[in-house]
């Protein structure tokens, strides 16, 4: 992480400090001079609730807390802010912060200070040295008692797992091949306790898993399946909760080419992929203490003179055969074989998340997630209450089986794409066919990669599903369904 956080010895006096009240009279508390306070009170009069103050020497935030709204809600305006604090601090220059809540929750506090961190993230390896001494914040110091040394290393592995995440998801495939992501998962895992086992494409072929090697075979590099274990000894969980995640390092949309402007951005077709890598990373750092799966198929689609085409007839890993409509539609092909494989593990719940379909964009947006469920009422309804903890929201779509009859073949058991109504439905009734275990679809087809800036999100890879996943485990109920 390129952040420090850590805790303040002392309160501050001449630092760059942030300071948290609840409300206006509070404001009378601080160490502030008259004409500081009367400026502070005017800003928040027109309802705004940051107060940048320059001092010259140095320069004072006033963070007002009185937000209206559920605690979700709250918590999200208290990252907002610290988003906004950290722009001021790169923007002048400010290389260390204090956060000091006068009168705020230490949750509160840790939102703020995860708004900053989560903020202050920039993809700079292919920057030069001019651009990235632009980013000068590296050290936000909290104090406050009242949070422990354990709070603040929860903060400091989530962050870094959501760092790493966007690093993947925006690193071009010139670098991050399959083979190449699935040796950086490696690295990423080394020292900390999970076990880490990438398939090659051998392996592969011997476990027939003919939806990963059909989208492969217009490629020049060769597809892998990564898997993730993360097995404590005193898990509270048996049987684990897997998560499955897209990894196409970049789609062309194989002989079903995309328009070039479709095209720009279809590095990121691997954030299913990365946010799994991610979430692992943080369960295992903190050692969460149930037993959690990651799976990752891992290859390119491109329309090399090889590749597959529409109108091929793929048999996937569990002897299901699919009619090839679409070689765009080339995410649910190597979710199945995942799907498929992680009957091995007779999974407590399994949750795939993927950049699936523009159908899921077009409907909600980069607000939230589209979420579907099969046989995991409860563990739906506790990770839509992990969305709203950590503003990662769930919109639920229906899963009714008559969406499955738009993906009746003539010649085979499934065709890959179904009619031009409900396609983010359609894709996971498409996958829910490889699943006979409780069962979540998430699609991030929106909020997984941003063109523009929005709030500590930031521009490009968000790194959406991996506090979203780290929530969700951490709060997990294992004795539901």
């Amino acid at each position: 992480m390129d952040t420090i956080l850590r805790k303040a010895l002392r309160k501050p006096t001449a630092a760059d400090t942030v300071y948290i009240i609840k409300s206006l009279p509070i404001l009378d508390k601080l160490p502030l001079t008259d004409d500081e306070k009367e400026y502070a009170k005017r800003i928040h009069r027109e309802k705004k609730n940051l107060v940048s103050i320059n001092r010259y020497k140095n320069r004072i935030f006033v963070i007002f807390g009185d937000f209206a709204g559920s605690k979700g809600k709250r918590m999200e305006d208290f990252r907002k802010q610290g988003d906004a604090v950290q722009q001021i601090a790169n923007s002048e220059k400010i290389e260390r912060i204090v956060v000091y809540p006068f009168d705020a929750t230490p949750e509160e506090t840790l939102a703020v200070c995860e708004g900053i961190l989560l903020g202050n993230y920039r993809f700079l390896k292919y920057r030069n040295e001019k651009e990235k001494k632009k980013h000068t914040l590296e050290q936000v110091d909290v104090y406050d008692d009242r949070i422990t040394e354990e709070e603040l290393e929860e903060l400091r592995i989530i962050t870094e797992a959501v760092y790493n995440t966007r690093d993947f998801v925006n690193e071009p495939v010139s670098y991050l091949t399959a083979p190449v992501f699935a040796g950086e998962i490696e690295k990423l895992f080394k020292g900390t306790g999970a076990k880490v086992e990438v398939f090659n494409k051998r392996k592969i072929e011997s476990l027939k898993m003919g939806g990963l090697l059909a989208v492969n075979k217009g490629s020049v590099d060769p597809p892998t399946f990564t898997v993730i274990e993360w097995k404590p000894k005193r898990a509270k969980n048996k049987k684990p909760i897997v998560f499955v995640g897209k990894g196409v390092v970049y789609d062309t949309g194989g002989l079903s080419l995309k328009p070039s402007n479709f095209m720009d951005t279809m590095k990121s077709d691997m954030a299913g992929a990365a946010a799994v890598a991610g979430a692992l990373y943080a369960i295992a750092k903190a050692e969460l203490p149930f037993y959690v799966v990651g799976l990752i198929p891992a290859t390119d689609n491109r329309p090399d003179g090889n590749a597959y085409t529409p109108g091929d007839i793929i048999t996937m890993h569990d002897g299901t055969t699919v009619e090839v409509l679409n070689t765009d539609a080339e995410g649910r092909l190597i979710l199945a074989d995942a799907l498929s494989y992680a009957k091995h593990y007779k999974p407590r719940v399994v949750v795939d998340i993927a950049t699936l379909t523009g159908a899921a964009a077009r409907a909600i947006g980069p607000q939230a997630i589209v979420g579907m469920k099969a046989k995991a009422e409860s563990y739906f309804t506790q990770i839509k209450k992990s969305g709203d903890r950590v503003h990662e929201r769930i919109v639920e779509f229906p899963f009714w089986d008559e969406y499955k009859e738009q993906l009746k073949s003539k010649v085979a058991d499934l065709k890959n794409i179904g009619g031009v109504e409900a396609g983010a439905i359609t894709a996971g009734k498409f996958l829910e066919h490889f699943t006979d275990y409780p069962y979540i679809h998430l699609d991030i087809a929106a909020p997984a990669f941003l063109e523009k800036r929005d709030g500590y999100r930031g521009e490009g890879g968000t790194g959406v599903g991996v506090r979203l996943f780290y929530d969700f485990v951490k709060s997990f109920n294992n004795k539901s369904d």
